[in-house]
């Protein structure tokens, strides 16, 4: 069968696919925050959209990461809280604590190199966008002025 003769996948099998995946982010995240902690030489490196929708991150790090940042959970992180749809975290920046909050759908990357393990996630397809409408500039008629008629005539054959 050629490709082209295939049917279009409605069941959308690659987000369902990347959903799962982020699921297996969220059980470690909880793991993570259980009193025991991340077991082990466990840690994590998880790289995530700055401009992501509903990524809440203190804007002077906007300012630093506009586009992606990396955050690391091993000794120093507080208030780990794993929701359904997100998690929050308190890291230490330049000495002071900042609290992000991070929709799963934001993670570009997750990697805990104690066990070379690492998940990367497409970015979604940029939305499309409609081509702009051509610009179009009117020069304004001045009194006595009007559209200017071309005879065609002396092109005619006769």
């Amino acid at each position: 069968m050629a490709t082209d003769d295939r049917q279009r996948d409605q069941m959308g099998y690659e987000a369902l696919q990347q959903e799962a995946l982020r699921g297996v982010i969220r059980a470690a995240l909880e793991r993570a925050a259980s009193p025991g902690g991340l077991p082990g030489e466990h840690h994590f490196y998880i790289s995530f959209r700055t401009q992501a929708p509903d990524v809440a991150v203190p804007p002077e790090l906007i300012a630093r990461y506009p586009d992606e940042m990396t955050i690391v959970l091993q000794n120093q992180f507080w208030d780990l809280s794993p929701g359904v749809e997100a998690f929050s975290v308190t890291l230490q920046f330049n000495g002071q604590p900042k609290s992000l909050s991070i929709p799963y759908a934001a993670i570009t990357r997750f990697y805990d190199p104690s066990v070379q393990y690492m998940l990367q996630f497409a970015a979604p397809a940029p939305a499309a966008v409609a081509p702009p409408e051509p610009v179009r500039t009117v020069k304004p008629q001045t009194e006595g002025e009007g559209p200017k008629v071309v005879s065609l005539d002396q092109f005619r054959k006769r």
